[in-house]
């Protein structure tokens, strides 16, 4: 069961911990210790105490999707034959084999999910959908939003005030 930050009783110190670390996972444990004004092991068990609580969940590297030759992105939104836990379950299983979907979305509205799709060009996006995800058994409609520009894609969530 997971926690939530209250039951985890998040100090300030804990909160500067989880700040640094959206922002520079690479970070040592000595240059975090300095930074949040702690001695090395004790900020190595406060990073393993949000790590195993669950808060922290994992690291990853951003990549740069141009220079992936991933130029194009968009946000497709899906409606399938009947919002029923069925559907949702093999819409789902499908989904999860198809690596260029990087996000999925159960959404209210007049869509049941909300994609979003990396692709090499649009000729690629367009197979991609008309030869995959349109052919999962329970999709009904989809309607696609070509990202034209992003001017904010943040992964850094914003700490709460406990």
């Amino acid at each position: 069961m997971k926690l939530n930050a209250r039951e985890l009783k998040l100090d300030e110190l804990d909160k500067k911990i989880l700040q640094i670390l959206q922002s520079n996972a690479k970070i040592t444990n000595a240059q975090l210790s300095i930074d949040i004004g702690l001695s090395p092991a004790p900020t190595l068990e406060r990073v393993k105490k949000l790590e195993t609580s669950g808060l922290i969940q994992s690291y990853h590297a951003e990549l740069d999707t141009e220079m992936l030759g991933l130029g194009v992105q968009m946000f497709v939104q899906v409606t399938l034959k009947g919002h029923n836990k069925q559907n949702i379950d093999i819409f789902l299983e499908s989904i999860q084999t198809i690596p260029e979907v990087i996000e999925c979305h159960h959404v209210t509205g007049s869509g049941d999910f909300l994609l979003k799709v990396v692709s090499k060009d649009i000729n690629t996006y367009q197979k991609l959908m008309l030869e995959t995800v349109s052919e999962i058994q329970v999709v009904d409609s989809m309607q696609s939003m070509v990202i034209l520009s992003t001017f904010k894609d943040s992964k850094v969530m914003p700490l709460p005030v406990i």
